[in-house]
């Protein structure tokens, strides 16, 4: 259970990596204007320091996980393991906030909290077996 919880936790990372592209490099790109319900370009320049801001957000718990994932493969086990909870854990409640605020951004709030939530879960499995 501990390589499926690091599976789903860099998967985690990579759907955080991309969120980063999106929200720090690509916000005003009609494409990701669209996927995140902005509806202009003078809406979208209007929210770029706050969307630059935020996708560093999850560029930097992307990171946490892969050093977390990193550690556990070296061996140094508590330190990997608690770097991937405290990431995979603030990603996922950052999905549940995203969806207790806005109940229409459930589908984002899946998108962003599913791996997270398997990583959790296969980690205790493993930690508990």
């Amino acid at each position: 259970m501990l390589w499926a919880g690091m599976i789903f936790a860099g998967a985690a990372a990579l759907v955080h990596v991309y969120i980063f592209v999106l929200e720090s490099l690509r916000w005003t790109a009609p494409s990701t204007r669209r996927t995140f319900g902005v509806r202009s370009e003078a809406d979208a320049q209007t929210m770029r320091a706050l969307a630059f801001n935020q996708g560093f957000y999850n560029l930097f718990l992307a990171v946490s996980v892969a050093v977390g994932i990193v550690c556990v493969i070296a061996n140094v086990t508590t330190v990997g393991l608690t770097l991937v909870f405290a990431g995979t854990g603030m990603m996922l409640a950052a999905a549940l906030v995203l969806v207790l605020s806005d109940g229409r951004m459930l589908r984002a709030a899946a998108v962003q909290g599913t791996l997270p939530l398997l990583a959790v879960c296969a980690l205790v499995l493993a930690l508990i077996m």
